[in-house]
């Protein structure tokens, strides 16, 4: 004998069968689960301890999956005002509603399911830590008497279907999981979707029962003896004003991602210049190398031969030397700026050609001079650097 719970699809699929004229059996009533023993419905309970499980996943898969009829939930356009009793963000993918308030979900489909199909919504916590309890309603608004008198469905379910007196209100009896049936129906001429309107009975911040931790809704496609046909899944949240809690939602994820980007802006400059630092340590490792410059202009050229010339001819030069020669330039500056302002009519003053600082060259000692080749004067470039900066400065 097999034990089907006090809210089962039976009065459902038997419904149909009766209004649509079919002389099929339905696989939930007593009759055919006997006689199949050994393909039982995944909804019907176990009837001996040798089916101890339950047919359902402690688990549900939360996973987008259109199977092979393109199945699609989908929300009309949608306001972000404070008046709105609901709203709907493609962008999170998430759904914003007032507690009992009338919710409209677009079901849809490009080919027809198998007669008897059914539309399930289940929900289920988001988060991996609480994925494993049911999502039932508050104590407070459980026992309440509002919202509750006069209606079929249990106290204890979230989801109510609004408008379809043949929706069912499924417990599965081993996970305890609840979940609302309605049978599917094919959109009216005209029209692309089918209409489903779903209530959401309890805040969630509610403690007790969500305590304001973020749920899903799963709303499967379903064929008679149980086997999904498609799933699509968003969150939701149940909140007093939608409106505003969707545009703070969705304002916190834009900067988060504008955050984000100039994170790995900042990386990105980042290793960029280190890669810039690594070539030109790269550049300074390889002072063997010989590069032609092509110059414009005798002039520029004669000037950068003076330079390639002090360069090369530096590294000869004793520290004394260098020492006597900046001690010279600083007296010449001082000089310089201790004359008197020159008239634009004077002529030149020769005490500047009197004061000019001696070349590199003119530096050296005879001897130094004519000890220089050219293996020498490029084995010691590098030693000179440092000493060539100084110079310059």
């Amino acid at each position: 004998i097999i034990y089907i719970p006090q809210y089962t699809s039976l009065g459902l699929l038997n419904s149909m069968d009766q209004n649509g004229g079919s002389t099929s059996t339905s696989p939930y009533n007593n009759e055919h689960a006997q006689n199949n023993v050994t393909a039982p419905s995944p909804y019907a309970q176990p009837s001996s301890t040798f089916e101890a499980l339950s047919p359902s996943p402690a688990i549900p898969s939360n996973t987008d999956y259109a199977g092979p009829h393109t199945f699609d939930v989908s929300f009309q356009q949608s306001s972000t005002a404070k008046s709105a009793t609901w709203t709907y963000s493609t962008e999170l993918k998430k759904l914003y509603c007032q507690i009992a308030k009338t919710c409209p979900i677009q079901i849809k489909v490009l080919t027809n399911p198998p007669q008897g199909a059914v539309i399930r919504a289940m929900p289920v916590y988001k988060k991996a830590e609480h994925v494993t309890e049911v999502v039932k309603r508050c104590p407070n608004h459980e026992l309440s008497r509002e919202f509750n008198d006069g209606q079929i469905a249990p106290p204890s379910h979230l989801i109510r279907v609004e408008g379809n007196s043949h929706a069912q209100y499924m417990e599965d009896s081993i996970t305890g999981r609840q979940s609302v049936l309605v049978p599917y129906e094919p959109p009216q001429v005209g029209t692309e979707f089918t209409t489903i309107l779903y209530n959401f009975m309890c805040n969630s911040s509610c403690v007790g029962g969500m305590n304001r931790r973020p749920i899903l809704i799963i709303v499967t496609l379903e064929s008679r003896d149980g086997q999904v046909l498609g799933r699509r899944c968003f969150e939701a949240r149940i909140c007093a004003c939608p409106g505003r809690d969707r545009k703070a939602d969705e304002d916190s994820i834009r900067k988060q991602h504008v955050s984000d980007g100039t994170k790995s802006s900042e990386a990105f400059r980042q290793a960029s210049h280190l890669s810039q630092l690594n070539s030109i340590k790269k550049r300074r490792s390889t002072d063997e190398e010989v590069f032609c410059l092509p110059i414009k202009g005798r002039e520029i050229y004669e000037i950068l031969v003076k330079i390639k010339e002090s360069l090369e001819l530096m590294q000869f030069l004793p520290q004394q030397t260098i020492e006597s020669y900046r001690q010279q330039q600083q007296n010449l500056l001082q000089k310089q700026s201790s004359l008197p302002p020159q008239s634009a009519f004077g002529s030149s003053s020769p005490t500047l050609c009197k004061n000019k600082l001696p070349s590199v060259s003119q530096l050296m000692n005879p001897q130094q001079r004519n000890t220089l080749t050219p293996s020498s004067m490029s084995g010691g470039l590098t030693d000179s650097k440092a000493s060539i900066k100084s110079l310059i400065i």
